[in-house]
């Protein structure tokens, strides 16, 4: 896909589950055109740093292991610590080369999801994660109110032809519904508004049963963080909590990932739904964000959208709040893959 913004985009962004990141383990990453090694130490906090060695180059990802709070390179010993610092040299214990350094990348986990900070010069994170649950204080805000949402109710799509921006998008464009997700009744943005680095939005969708056109049988109630992900509050006969994260991988694709909360049967004091609560979920839910993948893959990004009177406002208006995370230019045209037809879908629960 090609877009007129760069794919190095400032925010906080979801690079997996807090259960893909085991004590004692490394992993290697690939996520804002940079290969990343991500770890999580004897104590049990996880790291993200640049993959490579700064001795001579090995991918610290591929190989190499935990040593207290540090990782080691597989290809000669060489410790780097949480702060990106180098801490131990093993044929010269002494004396590690302090003039050396790895780029660290603020990483917060939350209710089973793992975020990292990007800014492309390595800047601190210029505003602070929101908490995923209490972003909506009006509905049940303890993690024991809901099932797990890993392993059981979470999807990623890899390597997608697909930008942040375009999955952002989506927030004011209620039309789409009824032809993409095949809804019965066209939901209606409700309100709209910007704070600071959130696009809030509250999409209601009209009671059929009833003669009121203001009547709504459910209210979808949106927050986007950045263009990283949307955090969404279903009110109405679920009452579930989801996130929508797109995080680029380079330029041209990102990974995408999706989580459910859903809200624990009466009584169960289980963190693993039920069967029948799983396929439920599954059946009516878990598939519905995978239709607009169908759309992105191949779309085409307009810069001056013919628009209707209904949507141009909030659309443009949204356009202009996601400039503000753009702070290098974009990739110069033919740069960046254009082509989807090697773009191949991965999904796994």
């Amino acid at each position: 896909m090609k877009v007129p913004f760069t794919w190095k985009v400032t925010g906080w962004f979801m690079i997996g589950w807090s259960a893909e990141f085991p004590q004692g383990e490394v992993r290697p990453l690939r996520y804002f055109g940079d290969d990343l090694v991500a770890y999580r130490d004897e104590s049990g906090e996880l790291h993200v740093l640049s993959a490579h060695c700064r001795h001579l180059g090995a991918h610290i990802g591929h190989g190499g292991k935990v040593v207290g709070d540090c990782v080691e390179c597989p290809f000669h010993g060489w410790r780097w610590g949480p702060d990106g610092t180098n801490r131990y040299i093993p044929y010269q214990p002494d004396r590690p080369n302090k003039a050396l350094r790895l780029r660290v990348y603020p990483v917060i986990e939350q209710y089973g999801c793992v975020f990292a900070w990007h800014q492309p010069d390595g800047k601190e994170p210029q505003w602070e994660m929101p908490d995923l649950l209490h972003k909506f204080p009006q509905f049940p805000t303890e993690p024991d109110a809901y099932y797990r949402p890993y392993p059981e109710f979470s999807q990623r799509a890899e390597h997608e032809p697909v930008h942040p921006q375009i999955v952002a998008e989506n927030g004011p464009d209620s039309a789409h519904f009824h032809y993409v997700h095949r809804a019965t009744v066209t939901p209606v943005c409700l309100n709209w508004e910007i704070v600071d680095e959130e696009w809030r939005f509250l999409t209601g969708w009209p009671d059929a049963a009833s003669d009121d056109p203001d009547k709504m049988a459910l209210y979808i109630h949106s927050h986007l963080s950045g263009l990283g992900f949307a955090i969404s509050a279903f009110e109405g006969s679920s009452n579930h909590r989801l996130i929508f994260a797109c995080t680029p991988v380079e330029d041209g694709y990102s990974d995408m990932f999706y989580s459910i909360w859903w809200p624990r049967l009466p009584g169960d004091t289980s963190d693993v739904p039920p069967e029948e609560v799983r396929q439920k979920v599954e059946r009516q839910f878990m598939g519905t964000v995978w239709d607009d993948l169908e759309i992105w893959r191949y779309q085409e990004y307009i810069e001056k959208p013919a628009l209707s009177k209904t949507d141009a406002k909030p659309y443009m208006a949204m356009r202009k709040w996601a400039t503000q995370f753009y702070e290098v230019p974009a990739t110069q045209p033919g740069d960046a893959p254009a082509s989807v037809s090697t773009a191949r879908r991965k999904q796994s629960t």
